[in-house]
């Protein structure tokens, strides 16, 4: 948040520092976003506590409170949100107690945001961390009769239909194969319908400075990283 506007603040929140883009605030969020103005802000984005079976020390919701918990922080976003602002949420995947089944508490917050909170889902990202510990260990490590779980949910939604966006400002660098379609389109690429239907003749060779991004972002959350 680049500059919100801020009402008189009502709760103890602490402003770590303050450049000519903005601050960083420590305070809890239900109590610091009444503070904004309505309609201030562009881009709220968190990856809060997840519902798993186990506690953390930082403090988790059981499953079964879990969605009600988390979709009540959806008026307070959506508040302070301009027409164009987007909330972006991401969720780890969990699996039901006692049983190799998969929670669908991640998707339960989506609807519940949508239908109950107006907002709309602007995309839908898939965050594959390659680096992720194997879990949960009794059907993975031990059992062996479930997958790794190396991906998270990231729920991109959006306040109104057309929120603000412009992938163009994130192109990813081309492959070296594509490189070479650019250099020298006749060569490398035969003009024609594919089996979709789709036809990718008409400038196929062009050079737009990058690829387009695609939805599943790649990234390890190690030290290194």
């Amino acid at each position: 948040m680049a500059n919100p506007r801020r009402r008189p603040a009502t709760n103890d929140a602490v402003e770590l520092y303050a450049t000519r883009l903005g601050r960083a605030v420590v305070s809890p969020s239900e109590d610091y976003l009444p503070t904004l103005e309505e309609e201030s802000v562009d881009l709220v984005v968190t990856s809060p506590p997840f519902a798993l079976l186990r506690q953390k020390a930082y403090g988790n919701h059981d499953q079964d409170a879990y969605v009600d918990w988390l979709a009540a922080f959806g008026p307070l976003v959506r508040r302070v949100l301009k027409p164009t602002g987007s909330f972006v949420l991401d969720l780890g995947g969990a699996y039901q107690r006692g049983v190799p089944v998969r929670s669908l508490y991640n998707f339960r917050v989506l609807l519940k945001l949508c239908d109950d909170c107006g907002f709309h889902l602007a995309e839908e990202f898939f965050w594959h961390n390659p680096a992720k510990l194997p879990s949960p260990i009794e059907w993975v490590n031990k059992r062996k009769i479930r997958a790794k779980d190396s991906v998270n949910t990231i729920w991109w939604m959006s306040k109104s239909e057309f929120p603000k966006a412009d992938i163009t400002k994130v192109l990813v660098p081309y492959s070296d194969r594509m490189k070479k379609l650019i250099a020298d389109p006749k060569r490398f690429y035969r003009a024609k319908d594919r089996p979709s239907g789709h036809d990718i003749s008409e400038g196929f060779g062009k050079d737009n400075g990058g690829a387009l991004p695609s939805n599943l972002l790649q990234f390890q959350n190690t030290e290194s990283n």
